[in-house]
Order: C-alpha cells, then structure tokens, then sequence
C-alpha cells in the first residue's frame, strides 16, 4: 500500500501546533505556574508517575483529534459528547482531566457530581465555532423574532459545539442539543414541535442535515448574521424560512473545498471521500460518504483491505486512522496541514503540569458553570438524551 504521506507544512504550523504564541491575539491566556519544557525527555515518566499517584482520583479523558502524546495517557478517548458521557459514568473519580476544549470541560461539568472537579490542561482550548455564538447576540435575534412575532413557533436548536450559555438558552427556550451523529433525531424532534428552527452554531451541520436528510431544500433556509440588524435578512425572509441557520461554522471543516474532492479524484479514481457534516455543502453533496468523527473511525474499520480512502476531518484523526490501517490507503482530503489549533494547544507538557498540580494538592484551571445555567443546560442535554 502507498505510505501515509504528511501535509506539507504552512508558515504558521508551529503555531497551530501550540508551540509559539500570538501576543496580538492571545494575550492573558498563559497558564498559571512553570510549564515544563516541550524539550524535557522525562515527561512521558513524568506524567506516568502523576497519573500512578493520583490512581482511581484521576480520569483522563483525550479527544480524537488530540495528538497522540496526549492520547497515550487517556483512559477514554472519544467525541465531545461520548467524553462527557464517559466522565458522568465515572462518580468516584474526584478529578475529570479533559483534554479537549473549553466547551468540552463545561458539558463534563454539567453532567458530573457537585463533588468531581473538571480540569482543562490549558485554558487557551477554546473552539472558534462555539466563540462565533455569544449569548447577548443569540438573545438579541431571538428578540427579533419576537417581535415578528415568530418565536412562538420557533424553537432553537444548539449543536454540542456550543457553550454552556448557549445550551442554557436552548434548555429555558423549549430547545434541545444536538450531535453530528444525531442532529436529524434532534430536527424532527424540533419540528414536531415548531414550524421552523433557529439552529446553533454551525451553519453546515445544519444545513446539510435539513437538506441532505431530511428533504428541505436550500431556499428553506436562511443565514442569520448576528453582526447584522436582524441578522441581514428581511422580516419576509425570516418569516418563511423553515432553518434559521446562525453564521457559524468550524475553522478546520471549513477549509476543505469542492476542488480538493474532484482534485483526489483525478489522482485516484477508486478513491472513497469520507467527510464530516461540519464540512460545507458541495464538499457533502460531492463526498462519498458523510459522518461524525466516530462514524468515520467506524467506516475506516469497516472498509476492505486495500480500499483507498481520502478524509476530510482533523489532522491528527487522520493521521491515526492511517497508522491504525496500514492494509489500506488513508489520505487527508487538504494538501496543508490542517489542525485543530486550539485543541492542539493541550500538549504533554500541559497534561504533566496539571497532572502534577493535582498530585501537589492544587487544583489547576476548574472549569465550572454556574447553577442556573448549568440546570438549563441540563435539561436540553436530557432532551437530547430522550431522543428515540
């Protein structure tokens, strides 16, 4: 079989990476106390030692798309909602390591014990998708549509990806959560409900689940831009529009092109096209086949010896995917690199860092949420749950 062959580099790589920094634009976000070096060639028995010491007090949970330095000490690895699963099952473990994002953390906040503290390695693990819908704005265009007179029969509807003030919205608005494994569930179950659907954040997952699946056509929906008056649409646009979809979208879903699925093609074409929902609509429409990041895992497990396969999700997943299936011919669907880049961020010296404040007693970057946000997020997430 062709051998994995790596992206090539970019000019901001090393940045995307977390080693390095952007002054400008990450200002405040260095984390408290000394990180060890990148370069010490005794972390691995260092966070070996930490996590030894803390025993059953300790559960690591490692997303798919953390780099394999960090995976290596998970003890559950996972999507968003399958981690925070994981961590509410897990009552006597006193700390939740998570390495993931900031959104991540808060959904194993709401979902453990008042007695679990959850821990982000790194404060910095933001998600741009879940930064592109602020509360104050999510309010002010739902302030619009009541005074067209539309959210009466509206009813909001908020992907994982989302914070805890967004799910607290959905929960005290009649709304529910929603997965990339289960967003069309969580859409019937809206429409069973209302005549239309503001959806939250990612504009893609939305879209090419009410079009791709559940038989609505592009003119049913409608793009809400929060740095607009009324979002930039009409009262009439507003009025009949079945998906109102909020201009969000994920940094590096969004990168893949119609270009790069017929540019595979030409290359090879037997070439399978696997991607995730959060990718834009031609790249779906154009893809072989289109799934959450654990239906991929699954398809990739699944495939023929000898298949050859081009995947449009994260860098890291891929590159596992790769070397986890060396009988077939795993691709990344871009040519540069393409990380996470907040994700990223969580790196072994994080991990050791924390791992050892904890066994020091000190309890490093707690990610709480408040309790009346944290109970409205809950019921939208058990909403969520109760899906058939």
């Amino acid at each position: 079989m062709t051998q994995w062959q790596e992206p090539s580099s970019t000019a901001t790589a090393l940045l995307l990476l977390g080693r390095g920094s952007d002054p400008g634009s990450e200002r405040g976000v260095d984390c408290p106390g000394e990180l060890p070096a990148a370069s010490d060639p005794g972390l691995v028995e260092r966070a070996r030692a930490a996590k030894a010491a803390l025993g059953d007090r300790v559960f690591v949970l490692g997303h798919h798309y953390q780099r394999d330095e960090v995976i290596e000490f998970a003890d559950v690895t996972g999507d968003s909602f399958k981690l925070a699963q994981q961590a509410a099952a897990r009552p006597d473990a006193e700390f939740i390591v998570f390495c993931g994002v900031h959104f991540m953390a808060e959904s194993a906040d709401i979902l453990t014990t008042p007695d679990q503290q959850v821990v982000l390695p790194d404060l910095a693990a933001g998600c741009s998708m879940a930064d592109m819908a602020v509360l104050g704005q999510v309010e002010d265009c739902w302030d619009a549509l009541v005074e067209l007179g539309i959210a009466g029969t509206t009813v909001p509807v908020t992907y994982m990806n989302s914070s805890a003030d967004i799910k607290g919205f959905v929960g005290r608005n009649g709304g529910v959560v929603c997965t990339s494994s289960n967003a069309k569930r969580a859409l019937d179950w809206a429409f069973e409900r209302g005549e239309k659907v503001l959806f939250l954040p990612d504009q893609h997952l939305g879209r090419n689940t009410a079009v791709l699946e559940m038989g609505l056509t592009l003119d049913d929906c409608v793009l809400y831009d929060p740095h607009k008056k009324n979002g930039g649409l009409t009262a009439e646009q507003l009025t009949n529009a079945k998906m109102i979809l909020w201009r969000g979208h994920c940094s590096v879903h969004g990168r893949f092109t119609l270009e790069n699925v017929q540019e595979v093609r030409r290359q090879r074409p037997d070439v399978n096209v696997l991607v995730h929902p959060e990718c834009r609509h031609e790249v779906v429409q154009a893809a072989d086949y289109v799934g959450s990041t654990e239906y991929i895992i699954r398809a990739l497990d699944a495939a023929e010896p000898g298949s050859s396969w081009a995947i449009g999700t994260e860098l890291n997943l891929v590159r596992r995917l790769a070397n986890a299936h060396p009988d077939k011919e795993v691709m990344f669907l871009e040519k540069t690199v393409c990380y996470c880049s907040t994700m990223n961020r969580i790196d072994l010296p994080h991990l050791v860092w924390s791992l050892e404040e904890l066994v020091a007693g000190r309890v490093p970057n707690q990610i709480t949420v408040d309790a009346d946000t944290s109970r409205h997020a809950r019921t939208a997430l058990d909403r969520m749950l109760a899906l058939p």
